[in-house]
């Protein structure tokens, strides 16, 4: 399966703590043909609320996957992908907010997704 032809989503589901409802937000995926879940963050606290505009009423919004290469000043290059979720209104305006992977497991999955 090419998974490069296919869009991977992120996800929502609601959960409640202290009596208030609050939203996850994860990408479902098979790796080797166990079934894992990852789950994304926005960048810091203020992000929630700008994820919240971004899937509107919806459920699922595609995830963007940018690459990008640093020169480190010993010369080193570092190279990896930065993440945001994107979506569009009715009138084709995009709507998008940077995620990145909740822990350090999250990452490992997702890395092994994007292959």
């Amino acid at each position: 399966m090419d998974k490069k032809a296919n869009k991977i989503m992120v996800e929502r589901e609601t959960f409640i703590s202290k009596d208030k409802e609050y939203f996850s937000y994860f990408i479902k995926g098979k790796v080797r043909g166990k079934d894992v879940k990852v789950g994304v963050i926005p960048p810091d606290k203020g992000g929630y609320t700008v994820l919240d505009i971004v899937f509107n009423d919806q459920m699922a919004c595609e995830l963007v996957t940018t690459p990008f290469e640093l020169k480190a000043d010993n010369g080193q290059v570092i190279k990896g992908n930065s993440y945001s979720v994107r979506s569009f209104d009715e009138n084709g305006e995009v709507y998008e907010c940077a995620v990145k992977p909740a822990r350090t497991s999250d990452k490992a999955l997702l890395n092994m997704l994007l292959r």
